[in-house]
């Protein structure tokens, strides 16, 4: 019996993973919540706002504008929105409309309504079972994807048969997927990374150089290893390209939304200004103020992390924040 895919959300990331999983799937669901959006797929082959250089054969796609719908006819199911937007998006299910589906996060972010990452999230509030949820993580950019860069994919699951069956249908001739057990570890990894590319890219639009940059990132690993270690010690190789690889290319690269945020906070816009501008979302900015609260719990050295907070929220001058942190790094 032929394994029915749902990808739900319709952003970059979520299109690229839809393009992934069609090199290997007969077809896909896709919930997509605008039905103008799916009106212009239809017609035109592509995604009206992300990716958009991508063709689809749309006689492969069912989309759904009810979420419950896609998720009746569904097995496994990808989560591809927003964090902020991801409780609104379930606003209309039940516990009951989780049952018996697999459920794989490539979100990066934590549901700030709740303070949980989306792992923890589908367990408490929807019930869903650990055996039953993975995380798709990178170090992967949805532009090299569509531009068939070869990339590489870490999917993490407790039960790692089913992660090695998401694994097998994601890989390609420009994609390589390796399995991990570490949900927690690898889903704190991806939300952290994007609140270091914000503090990244602050540096830059502050002027610091790259030397510093190499230095902010030497010891945002050692921050991201402090945090997971305590919230989920186990055995893992921080160095692995699902944690370090991550936090390279999301504070390195120039698809990086998060490093482009903090670019544009460093070099004197506000915080609005900035989200306005950007006209997409910024995980980092919700992340930030989640991870500072859970941390309270936890008590771990966070200097990087405390930095862009006090930034984003507490509106402290961002020059003289900047000049603090670097005295604190070694």
């Amino acid at each position: 019996m032929q394994i029915r895919i749902a990808i739900i959300g319709s952003g970059s990331w979520a299109t690229a993973l839809a393009k992934l999983f069609l090199n290997n799937c007969a077809s896909i669901n896709w919930f997509i919540r605008n039905q103008a959006d799916i009106n212009y797929f239809t017609e035109f082959s592509n995604n009206p706002k992300y990716l958009s250089s991508v063709d689809f054969d749309i006689k492969k796609i069912k989309f759904y504008n009810s979420i419950k719908d896609c998720f009746l006819n569904s097995d496994i199911i990808v989560l591809a929105v927003p964090s902020a937007f991801l409780d609104d998006t379930f606003k209309n299910l039940t516990p009951s409309d989780f049952k018996n589906k697999q459920f794989f996060s490539a979100i990066k972010g934590i549901i700030p309504q709740h303070n949980l990452i989306v792992g923890e999230y589908l367990n408490q509030i929807y019930n869903v079972p650990f055996d039953n949820i993975g995380v798709i993580t990178g170090p992967c950019h949805a532009e090299e994807v569509a531009m068939e860069k070869l990339s590489y994919l870490t999917i993490a699951g407790q039960n790692t048969a089913k992660a090695q069956t998401v694994s097998t249908l994601l890989n390609c001739r420009y994609i390589k997927s390796t399995v991990s057990d570490d949900i927690y570890g690898t889903e704190y990894s991806a939300v952290l990374k994007n609140v270091i590319a914000v503090a990244g890219g602050i540096c830059h639009g502050l002027g610091y150089g790259d030397n510093f940059l190499a230095v902010l990132v030497s010891n945002a690993i050692q921050e991201i290893k402090r945090f997971v270690d305590v919230v989920h010690p186990i055995d893992r190789d921080i160095k692995a390209s699902a944690y370090l690889g991550d936090l390279l290319v999301t504070a390195y690269s120039q698809f990086s939304r998060n490093r482009m945020f903090g670019t544009m906070l460093g070099k004197g816009y506000g915080v609005k200004q900035a989200q306005l501008e950007m006209n997409m979302v910024a995980e980092g900015y919700y992340a930030v103020k989640c991870v500072y609260e859970i941390n309270k719990s936890y008590n771990v050295t966070m200097p990087i992390t405390n930095a862009v907070y006090n930034i984003i929220y507490l509106n402290k001058d961002v020059k003289k924040e900047i000049e603090t942190l670097s005295n604190l790094l070694s």
